[in-house]
């Protein structure tokens, strides 16, 4: 089974059918050791009727209790040995299982790392939710046709070859059988991977919802929302559960041909044995053991059904692994240096400019427009902003990295001390700079309601601290970065007026020569902005101070006062 430090290897990302053989090849001897256990397995079970005809026909019938004896310990020790052979086929599959399990969730997890700050913008969180939780269960599940849906083609091929000793009519419906039961089930499992495909993709729209409305659920009570969202909730849930149900109609009948066509398959061939036996052309222990190589024959069809059920999931869910390996980051085609000295920042999309060393505000009565220009500039997306007259894109991304910081005030918060949480890796911090850092933040009442202070546990994206709090801890994770340009989105969004004034106030000094752009409607924080930008679809209408875009531009009042019909009056 696979290291959790071992390389996964590079997976096969040509579609649903590859990735899975690539999984198969990643632990070939594994799974050939696993076809051939299920396989010896399966022949073995057709073993025991071919004892039980030679004990009928050699024992019982011929009066020779001495050959009784022989095969019925001959039956023993076979039964014995395949018992041991079952636990060995299950040790052996769970593995091949579990490899594929985890050697999925590294594949996963490592692309993920690689696409960094591009994966919440390429894919959404439902989708990777229901990806690493439900598709990669389904891929895992689907490799048990390495064994035992290799044994059962095995098996079904020797018993066959049983019967021909037999009875050539009796072999050749047998031989027929299979591919029968392929015309009939062929079709149903098509139609599955369809319904099944639909029903994922639903499934990651309605994890979605449930991710925002965790994420939300307490500002959507103040805004009087929550009534909104659940009853879009539901509809979407409704949508799921219908489409659940098609998909649970076909399994049912992909399940139900998998009982009822061996036991029918069974009926038809005792059927014609029995007829054999009665016109004297078969003996009556060849009879036992056709009955016998049929009853056996019923797990092979079922397992070969089974696995064709399994496998049209885990194509299913093996696609959308591939789709999710296919996304690439942004690519970096830089090799221009940036600019030497601070200089400034321009998207021609919108028109904004951020000019060097000064605190640049922008408003926006759609919060997306404002972050759409945050992310151009923070060169997140391909754009034609500039950075001191070169194009951004054409400089290298490790120095934009290095020098341009983009603060989202929903950024992820690591479990750990909030030292550790705040330093964000960096070892050399002294007391003092982090001592800065929580006063600009405002964030000394933190610090002093904490148990013990600095170091204690902080869980996962700050459970155990308020939303405000959160905003202001990520606020002092971003102040000790202390990077050269600064795009920071609604990051005093969560405060309370007063803490906000003083966070803006303490901020304006802070980063006093430093290029500071932050995306806001807050009075309090755009009063001490050295330029506003007021941003309509998109574009800026109007630049200037605060005061003077209350005094000159009707929208832009009504957008900071709060008013409620502010997006109309931007229009």
């Amino acid at each position: 089974m696979i290291d959790a430090y071992e390389d996964p290897g590079e997976p096969d990302c040509r579609g649903g059918w590859w990735y899975l053989w690539w999984l198969v090849m990643r632990q070939m001897t594994r799974s050939v050791v696993g076809a051939l256990i299920s396989s010896v397995w399966m022949v073995l079970l057709a073993a025991t009727p071919y004892l039980m005809s030679r004990a009928v026909d050699d024992g019982l019938t011929g009066g020779d209790y001495g050959a009784l004896a022989g095969w019925t310990g001959a039956l023993f020790a076979v039964g014995a040995f395949n018992a041991w052979l079952s636990i060995m086929r299950h040790r052996t599959m769970t593995r091949v299982r579990m490899d594929a399990n985890f050697r999925t969730v590294k594949v996963l997890v490592g692309h993920a790392v690689r696409l960094g700050a591009t994966l919440p913008r390429r894919i959404g969180a439902g989708e990777v939710v229901t990806i690493g939780v439900g598709d990669v269960q389904t891929i895992s599940q689907s490799l048990t046709v390495v064994g035992p849906g290799v044994g059962a083609i095995v098996a079904y091929l020797v018993i066959a070859g049983l019967l021909v000793s037999v009875s050539v009519p009796i072999a050749v419906v047998v031989l027929l059988g299979m591919p029968l039961v392929g015309v009939i089930v062929g079709p149903l499992l098509g139609r599955l991977q369809a319904t099944e495909t639909r029903y994922r993709e639903r499934q990651g729209v309605l994890t979605a919802r449930i991710a925002d409305l965790a994420g939300g659920l307490r500002v959507l009570n103040g805004l009087g929302g929550k009534g909104l969202v659940a009853d879009a909730f539901h509809h979407d849930s409704q949508r799921l559960r219908a489409q659940g149900y098609r998909v649970g109609a076909v399994t049912s009948w992909v399940q139900a041909l998998g009982v009822g066509l061996p036991t029918l398959f069974l009926a038809v061939v005792t059927w014609l044995a029995a007829r054999l036996a009665a016109q004297g052309e078969i003996t009556v222990g060849e009879l036992v053991s056709v009955y016998g190589y049929v009853a056996v024959l019923v797990g092979p069809v079922a397992f070969f059904i089974e696995c064709g059920y399994q496998v049209s999931r885990g194509v299913v869910a093996a696609r959308r692994v591939v789709r999710f390996l296919r996304l690439e980051p942004m690519a970096d085609t830089g090799t221009r240096d940036a600019p030497a000295e601070p200089a400034v920042l321009c998207d021609p999309e919108s028109g904004v400019r951020v000019p060097p060393g000064r605190l640049t505000a922008l408003a926006a009565a759609l919060p997306a427009d404002a972050t759409a220009v945050v992310d151009r500039l923070g060169r997140y997306v391909p754009s034609a902003a500039t950075w001191g007259e070169v194009p951004l894109s054409e400089i290298a991304l490790p120095q934009v990295r290095t020098r341009i910081l983009v603060a989202d005030h929903e950024a992820d918060l690591f479990a750990g001390t909030l030292r550790e949480l705040v330093a964000a890796g960096s070892a050399d911090l002294d007391e003092r700079a982090i001592t800065r850092a929580v006063h600009t933040a405002v964030a000394e009442d933190i610090v002093r309601g904490l148990p013990d202070g600095l170091d204690t546990p902080i869980d996962a994206q700050g459970r155990n601290l308020s939303g405000g709090q959160r905003q202001r801890v990520r606020l002092v994770r971003t102040l000790l970065a202390d990077p050269e340009v600064l795009l920071a989105v609604e990051p005093t969004s969560a405060l309370d007026a007063h803490t906000e004034a003083q966070v803006a106030e303490r901020l304006h000094t802070t980063r006093r020569g430093r290029t500071t752009l932050v995306t806001t409607t807050s009075p309090l924080v755009l009063d001490r902005a050295d330029t506003v930008h007021y941003l309509v679809d998109g574009k800026v209408a109007a630049t200037g101070t605060h005061r003077e875009l209350l005094d000159g531009e009707p929208g832009y009042r009504a957008l900071v006062a709060r008013d409620e019909n502010a997006e109309e009056l931007t229009r």
